[in-house]
């Protein structure tokens, strides 16, 4: 018998489990803790419920040095403090310094107020913690999941329907962590549709000549998952937009026809339902036709206006929608939704199976000499374990009807369309750009600024209001010239709210240029009332 080893020898712990070392018996939900996790719990609901309602502007202004100071200044390998001591310091440090989408003030980039349904859905799926991998680690939550799949499917105009096995027949998808993720998911299932049937080195050169067609208003995540994808470096071709930014179809066609000349293969066709800055909708329909015509894939990017599939005014922007392969939608956009809540859907449940995969411990193709009975859901994602952020989106859904996001999401589009009429007549803020969404683009450009000086102002403008907290507005560049960007997601601001935004806009960029007028001065301007306050006196006085 060969001698024994020593415990680290063994790799196993040197201390047997009699020594008396215990855990804390409070830190993990169970049974025995429930009543604990529920007094948690209500705590933080009530200490975040009493902020959001005192948030008197969208940021608090602390300097980046000071939250970074204070993030250092921690001990993450210092002893445990405890529970409500560690939910003190983080409400102190995080929810005292967080930024707040819910206030009017806030304008800046596509974060919406989130739905009270929604958050509390999101409660119960972070404490159940459901894995939506596989079908034994979820049970309902796959079923639930599925029938939102074909709730969407059937608000985009794809054929809904399930076999007998209770999978899909018609549209299929699933959810994904944000529009980035389903857009390379997109593209990763056209480059497999484009080189089906081809291996080894013939497939290796099909690659080289894919394209992407897309506008240079398309999402950056186009052009990334091209590179992840390993498509060769001019795979994503510009194609000319019209003044506000929309694919031009006559553009596509010429671009369309010059890949055909040049030998390559038209992969994808990408079109935007909602362009970042501008807001606005490619034209689908005419789109399709050529994508059609030319077997490309047609892909929508609807992440910023799939809020249009519940409209009850503008859901005729997505026309032609239903004639694509796959679309993605970001529910933590336009449905309210705490992030993350996206998905990718396709028109045909065997485009998604291109990309499927199984792995015998989690979802075998076969069980006992038969077809695996179990829905999972691991084969249709690009994630493997996965949490359940569709309970969120069906909540509110059954909280507050389609019908009733619709009218919210109107409600955004009604006050950007009524935040252009009003810059229409300004005299100091210039319009800049026309939009089919909630976007509003502009500058502060009085008569007499010259173009130049204006330019200087937007980045100054939106650091002096980031800076002193009281409004969030984002830069953007339009037309080769920087601008700023208010992006109207919540239904509650009104038009004084957004008003009043402006007026910290027009105040900066005024202050900012008196302050550069006094600059400029040999002299303080009250040079006779304190003389010593002349450049001559403070030197002579500092000499």
């Amino acid at each position: 018998m060969s001698s024994p080893l020593s415990a680290a020898a063994r790799g196993t712990a040197s201390v047997p489990p009699s020594s008396g070392i215990r855990h804390d018996g409070t830190a993990l939900l169970r049974g025995a803790t429930a009543a604990e996790y529920a007094r948690v719990t209500r705590a933080v609901v009530d200490d975040v419920a009493r902020r959001v309602a005192a948030a008197g502007q969208p940021f608090s202004g602390a300097a980046r040095t000071e939250l970074g100071e204070r993030c250092d200044a921690v001990d993450l390998d210092a002893p445990g403090i405890g529970t409500e001591a560690a939910l003190a310091e983080a409400g102190d440090l995080y929810a005292g310094n967080a930024v707040w989408f819910h206030h009017p003030a806030y304008a800046a980039h596509l974060n919406c107020p989130v739905a009270v349904p929604a958050v509390a859905a999101d409660a119960m799926a972070s404490a159940i913690n459901t894995s939506l991998d596989t079908y034994d680690q979820s049970g309902a939550a796959t079923l639930m999941e599925r029938r939102l799949i074909d709730w969407t499917a059937g608000r985009i105009g794809f054929p809904v329907g399930r076999d007998e096995r209770g999978e899909a027949a018609g549209a299929d998808g699933v959810f994904t962590s944000g529009g980035t993720q389903s857009n390379l998911q997109a593209m990763f299932l056209a480059r497999q549709r484009a080189l089906e049937g081809l291996s080894g080195a013939e497939r290796a050169v099909a690659q080289a000549r894919l394209r992407i067609l897309a506008t240079g208003a398309s999402h950056f995540s186009v052009a990334k998952a091209a590179l992840l994808l390993g498509l060769s470096e001019d795979a994503v071709v510009a194609v000319d937009g019209d003044d506000d930014g929309r694919m031009d179809p006559d553009a596509l066609g010429r671009a369309l026809t010059d890949v055909a000349r040049a030998g390559d293969t038209p992969m994808a066709v990408v079109a935007t339902a909602g362009t970042t800055d501008r807001g606005c909708v490619d034209p689908i329909l005419p789109v399709a036709d050529l994508a059609d015509a030319t077997g490309a894939w047609l892909h929508v990017d609807a992440a910023y206006g799939c809020g249009l599939l519940v409209s009850p005014t503008r859901r005729g922007l997505l026309t032609g929608i239903e004639r694509a392969r796959s679309v993605t939608i970001d529910y933590h956009k336009a449905f309210f939704q705490p992030v993350s809540s996206s998905a990718l859907i396709v028109r045909e449940a065997a485009d998604l199976a291109r990309g499927s995969w199984h792995a015998d411990y989690l979802n075998p193709e076969r069980e006992n000499g038969e077809l695996n009975p179990d829905p999972n859901q691991v084969g249709k994602s690009l994630q493997t374990t996965r949490r359940f952020d569709a309970l969120k989106l069906w909540v509110t859904l059954r909280a507050l009807g389609a019908d009733g996001l619709g009218r919210l999401v109107d409600a955004t589009y009604d006050l950007a369309a009524a935040v252009h009429a009003d810059l229409a007549r300004d005299p100091e803020l210039r319009l800049v750009a026309r939009t089919d969404l909630s976007t509003v683009m502009f500058r502060y450009e009085p008569d007499g600024l010259a173009p130049e000086h204006a330019d200087a102002l937007v980045s100054q403008v939106r650091r002096v209001l980031f800076d002193s907290g009281r409004a969030l507005v984002a830069k953007t560049v339009a037309d080769g010239r920087p601008c700023l960007k208010l992006t109207l997601l919540n239904p509650d601001t009104t038009l004084d709210d957004v008003r009043a935004v402006l007026d910290l806009v027009r105040s900066a960029a005024q202050g900012l240029l008196a302050g550069e007028e006094l600059a400029g001065l040999d002299v303080p301007p009250c040079r006779d009332v304190h003389p010593r306050l002349s450049r001559d006196a403070a030197r002579e006085e500092n000499a």
